[in-house]
């Protein structure tokens, strides 16, 4: 069966531009859903993905309306190309089931793993730098030292519960406990 996928991001834009397209091509059945790309839910999609089956052809109008990004493209498309479903896009011209566009595919694969690998590399060399000039990473802390020993005196006094330490603290649950956890494993090292 030759299957179609369309996809409009609000309830502004209109389907018929690809549902044309689709029908066009030659889709039998037409899934549709008007969700943002980012979203992970698209009832539409998961519809089509459940009812292919082997030897089946998804089209879409244009890749942007399959995948996320580019990383979830190439996964949807992986996971067609396993289970025999083969991916047709009407705009850029490719075909999934032809040896020109599985090679188009893997190199787009190959240019998102490129692309991610150089975020790493330059993640990886920013925080060298900033490590060399002695800044240290993480989120600053929400009370100087003395403020901490009240609040983990008032902790260990017993007469207040940790909701009212936190309100008075101006800290939330998890501070309290990573200062609790510190303080505790302080006592622990020097015995």
């Amino acid at each position: 069966m030759i299957l179609g996928y369309a996809r409009i991001s609000t309830d502004d834009q209109n389907l018929d531009l690809q549902r044309d397209a689709l029908l066009k091509a030659g889709c039998e059945r037409v899934f549709e859903d008007t969700a943002s790309g980012s979203k992970t839910e698209r009832t539409g999609l998961a519809a089509l993905l459940a009812s292919l089956r082997k030897g089946d052809t998804v089209v879409i109008w244009r890749l942007d309306r399959l995948g996320r990004s580019l990383k979830d493209l190439i996964g949807l498309v992986e996971r067609l190309d396993a289970t025999g479903v083969g991916l047709r896009s009407v705009q850029e011209n490719i075909d999934t089931v032809s040896i020109g566009g599985r090679l188009v595919f893997h190199l787009f694969g190959a240019l998102a793993e490129f692309e991610r690998n150089l975020i790493r590399e330059r993640t990886q060399a920013g925080l060298s730098a900033a490590r060399a000039r002695g800044r240290k990473g993480g989120r600053k802390t929400r009370l100087d030292p003395a403020k901490r020993e009240v609040a983990l005196r008032l902790y260990r006094e017993r007469k207040h519960t940790i909701a009212e330490i936190c309100r008075m603290m101006g800290v939330g649950r998890s501070t309290l406990y990573n200062y609790i956890t510190e303080a505790d494993s302080r006592v622990l090292e020097s015995a």
